[in-house]
């Protein structure tokens, strides 16, 4: 089935949809202005489209298309945008790296930067593999100043799915951040609305609050999400999880993103719960986290105070903006 479209923004132009693939157009300035030759030139950038887990993202090689920083956010927003854009969580730059294999540069759907994704990050290690830019299964990306280290589990030339060490949890209240009486917010109580949480903060590259819960599906987190996310105890804001404990190596998740509002995974968000079941005593080390888009497996070595998540990574579509 064939579906055209056109509507104009103020910079862009959806030109048409084909089988759900968006190819749009950047207009040219010179042409928008009426200035001259040149003017009927149309400088197109693809994309692709991704998801881990349901978690999913508008990919853009930013070594083969460049695209200044000031006009990155508002590009986020529009491609995000479900009703009228690509649709996604939001948007994430490979770039190359002298720091490691690659860089990602991570734009949450609102157009704020965001230091790291789980998901995220296991997307960037198949776009980079399956679009011939590696041909190594073991790679380094950067994010934020963060180097992770990935392992791309191939099938016939096309990676199906990615192990990240995600390196060292920070519990520190100071580095997470939250703010707290004690050196770490482990248990901590919490009141938002005028009701009483508990909440244990774990940075994994980017702040969580987990909150332990006897029942998520219920939750009603579309109105609770945004006083933890935007609660005046988190200075940069906070992601936050609701988790249920099913048993010693399950539990079940649901998250409110800093930035976006509920997703179907969160990959650093599966990773912080995980070593918050632990600290609470609740789970072993190995731990499947059951989301609304799929499972993920984490593992934190205690020993070496490292935590690895396993999950898929999938490509929906590509298309031309």
């Amino acid at each position: 089935m064939k579906i055209w479209l056109l509507r104009i923004w103020k910079k862009y132009v959806i030109l048409g949809s084909v089988s759900g693939t968006g190819i749009w157009k950047r207009r040219n300035p010179a042409k928008m202005a009426g200035k001259g030759e040149g003017s009927d030139k149309e400088v197109a950038m693809r994309f692709t489209k991704m998801q881990g887990c349901g978690n999913d993202y508008v990919y853009i090689d930013g070594g083969a298309q460049h695209i200044l920083a000031e006009e990155k956010p508002e590009l986020v927003r529009r491609l995000s945008d479900r009703h009228f854009g690509v649709g996604g969580d939001g948007v994430i730059f490979i770039n190359p790296s002298t720091e490691a294999d690659f860089e990602m540069e991570m734009y949450n759907a609102d157009g704020t930067r965001a230091e790291m994704c789980g998901n995220g990050i296991r997307c960037v290690g198949k776009f980079v593999y399956d679009k011939g830019l590696t041909e190594k299964t073991d790679i380094t990306v950067i994010s934020a100043g963060k180097v992770k280290y990935l392992t791309l589990f191939a099938k016939d030339g096309k990676v199906e799915t990615v192990r990240v060490n995600m390196g060292a949890p920070e519990l520190a209240a100071g580095l997470v951040p939250v703010v707290c009486d004690g050196k770490q917010a482990v248990d901590e109580p919490i009141q938002v609305r005028g009701r009483d949480y508990r909440m244990t903060c774990v940075s994994m590259g980017n702040p969580h609050a987990v909150v332990f819960m006897d029942d998520v599906e219920s939750l009603a987190i579309e109105e609770i999400g945004p006083f933890f996310e935007n609660h005046e105890r988190f200075p940069r804001r906070t992601n936050t999880e609701f988790v249920r404990v099913i048993d010693k190596d399950t539990v079940q998740m649901r998250v409110w993103e800093r930035g976006t509002g509920e997703t179907l995974a969160c990959g650093t968000g599966a990773c912080a719960t995980v070593v918050a079941c632990v600290l609470n005593g609740l789970t072993r080390e190995n731990v499947t986290v059951k989301l609304l888009g799929g499972d993920l497996t984490v593992t934190w070595d205690r020993e070496a105070d490292l935590v690895y998540m396993t999950g898929p990574a999938t490509t929906v579509f590509e298309g031309e903006i």
